[in-house]
């Protein structure tokens, strides 16, 4: 009698679930199992506990100002419900190219919601907030996704790829902003080199030991030309002629 036992296997981290004359009739955990199949309908369909990696490349869309550019994502999704996910899909073929087809849909609906947001920024915007873009993950996007028995637990944005005409033009335009940046900088540095110079002149005006000092460089800047007599009378009086005469 044994002939009419079926023996199926539910590998680890799977979930089994056992179809009779084309009905769902049980989970099963991992382990293995004889049921008795006189008519040979039953049938077992295994479906990962465990979260499951789809990574997407090479992409293609248009930006809101016409900029094609390139980009690839990573999805981590997880079963939910085996028996809703059974439900939507196909049970034609093997558990394998069932999983495959769980696959293709959660990609064409995950890449529906990247474009429609890529192809709402300017390139430039697109550019500057690129990081902004790495968990793209929406609420809208998951509610999708849970009407097959799925959950997204992450939605990432691995690469963005401008043209290169267009990389030379983000480059330029970063590089005029540092140069203007630079630019301000030195004009800020200039304008508080004058007024800490003013400050100062403000500062020697009317000071007797600066006149003094003023003096001593005259003199000694008309000695270096030949050989002269000095004759010094009132010191005070000298330097605040020889101020107004500088004047």
């Amino acid at each position: 009698m044994s002939i009419f036992k079926k023996k199926l296997q539910v590998r680890p981290n799977n979930m089994g679930y056992l179809y009779r004359n084309n009905n769902f009739e049980q989970t099963l955990a991992p382990g293995y199992y004889e049921f008795w199949d006189f008519k040979n309908r039953i049938e077992l369909f295994c479906l990962p506990t465990t979260s499951k990696l789809i990574s997407v490349i090479n992409q293609e869309v248009l930006t809101k100002d016409n900029v094609a550019l390139r980009f690839s994502f990573n999805v981590l999704y997880k079963v939910l419900d085996g028996q809703k996910v059974l439900a939507q899909f196909s049970l034609d073929n093997k558990a394998a190219y069932l999983m495959q087809d769980v696959e293709n849909r959660i990609c064409n609906i995950v890449q529906i919601f990247l474009r429609d947001k890529i192809a709402a920024m300017d390139s430039e915007t697109l550019n500057e907030k690129r990081n902004e873009l790495t968990d793209f993950k929406t609420e809208e996007m998951e509610n999708k996704v849970m009407q097959l028995g799925l959950t997204i637990e992450q939605a990432q944005l691995k690469d963005l790829t401008f043209p290169k005409t267009i990389q030379d033009l983000f480059a330029k335009h970063l590089e005029a902003k540092i140069r203007a940046k630079a630019d301000l900088e030195n004009a800020r540095t200039a304008v508080a080199t004058a007024r800490t110079l003013k400050n100062a002149s403000e500062l020697m005006k009317g000071d007797d030991n600066i006149k003094f000092f003023q003096l001593l460089e005259t003199i000694g800047k008309i000695a270096e030309k030949g050989k002269h007599t000095f004759n010094f009378g009132d010191i005070t009086q000298m330097a605040n002629n020889n101020n107004n005469n500088t004047k």
